[in-house]
């Protein structure tokens, strides 16, 4: 394994009764003026809206409303927010969703103590914020693990460039998996999805060679799968749920990236496919990891092979035969659980001329196992047609 230092600072409250809990012991630390931050309209058919709402109020918060963050967050929307808490004089931001929410929140709270635009301070500077709007994270759909960090994944509309951004790291969230019944079941499975991918992306790094971080991550997937299983004979099953809730922040709380240089190739490729297109994250990466990894398994067979055997229960002796099988049974479950395999299933746009723009923009990850080419990317998105 990598040397490593692991510092992890997000309070986690989970389970029934999560929200009420963390709002009743971390009130005293927000301030006086809270930005309420959310989505569409969802929060507040379900009640958790006037929940949360009533319970600031009550606690003699003045509440700042700051909705319809997007999925797909863009830019303009984090400096929206980040002059509306300049101009409020916000003391706390309390998001309240999933990934797109948290993400555009954690711009926003870095945003908002810096004097110059944090796309240039970042991209063009190098630099990384150091001052942020303390903020406190409710989940209502997980998948993203968003809560857990503190990077986020913003779409500059301008530039057509879905890129990262360092922003602020949660105080605390609340998970409490009954919340997520509050979202469409393809949403949700799509968020599961993503755990997936993430858990796959950190797996997939380096080292190659058994360790201790692995076995972690390959018994999460395996979980992943079970229970996106379950989910898919019986939406309401909230142990089940639970499970996948939990998933989703081990994926992203660091643990299953000590001691690796991770993957990630598959989120930068749809990054850039969702720049262009504005189409659901997770269904986009179900429909390209099956292509992109029959082009990477031949540089690591016995790296494939593993994740075949102990994940999908591949039976081939020879290692390159077994990652095969292994990725194929990736795709057999994506149609399984009613996620897209082809982007002509996502009714999206997979033209020559989007796909080469995507080929041509994609970041290309160090901790690939191989250095793709643009032209080889622009061939794996051409598979997913």
């Amino acid at each position: 394994m990598q040397s490593f230092t692991y510092d992890y600072p997000v309070k986690n409250y989970f389970g029934a009764g999560a929200v009420e809990q963390a709002l009743a012991a971390e009130m005293p630390r927000m301030g006086s003026v809270v930005m309420l931050a959310y989505g569409g309209g969802s929060v507040k058919r379900t009640g958790v809206y006037d929940k949360v709402v009533e319970a600031l109020n009550g606690a003699g918060k003045t509440v700042v409303d700051f909705a319809g963050i997007m999925p797909n967050p863009t830019y303009e929307k984090c400096l929206e927010g980040a002059a509306l808490a300049r101009h409020e004089h916000v003391d706390f931001i309390l998001a309240v969703g999933g990934g797109s929410v948290f993400d555009c929140c954690k711009v926003i709270s870095a945003q908002a103590k810096l004097s110059e635009d944090i796309d240039h301070y970042e991209h063009v500077q190098g630099k990384v914020p150091t001052e942020f709007i303390p903020m406190g994270c409710i989940v209502t759909l997980s998948g993203t693990g968003a809560e857990q960090n503190n990077g986020a994944v913003i779409t500059n509309e301008a530039t057509h460039v879905k890129g990262p951004f360092v922003g602020a790291l949660a105080d605390w969230a609340a998970l409490d998996p009954a919340l997520t019944l509050t979202v469409p079941h393809a949403q949700f499975m799509s968020g599961a999805y993503d755990t997936l991918s993430h858990c796959m992306e950190s797996f997939f790094g380096t080292p190659r060679e058994a360790n201790v971080t692995d076995d972690m991550n390959l018994a999460i997937q395996r979980n992943v799968i079970r229970n996106m299983r379950v989910i898919a004979a019986d939406d309401q099953n909230l142990e089940a749920r639970s499970e996948l809730v939990y998933d989703s922040a081990m994926a992203e709380n660091g643990m299953l990236k000590i001691g690796k240089v991770t993957d990630f190739q598959a989120h930068m490729i749809q990054h850039q496919y969702g720049a262009y297109t504005h189409t659901n994250h997770g269904f986009g990466l179900a429909v390209i990891h099956p292509a992109l990894y029959r082009h990477l398994a031949p540089e690591a067979p016995a790296q494939f092979a593993r994740w075949a055997r102990e994940v999908w229960g591949a039976t081939a002796e020879d290692d390159l035969a077994a990652a095969r099988e292994g990725i194929d049974a990736l795709q057999a479950f994506t149609a399984e659980m009613g996620l897209p395999t082809t982007f002509a299933e996502m009714e999206s746009d997979a033209s020559d001329d989007t796909l080469r723009k995507v080929a041509d923009t994609a970041i290309l990850t160090g901790g690939c196992v191989k250095k793709l080419e643009r032209d080889e990317i622009f061939q794996i998105l051409t598979e997913c047609r």
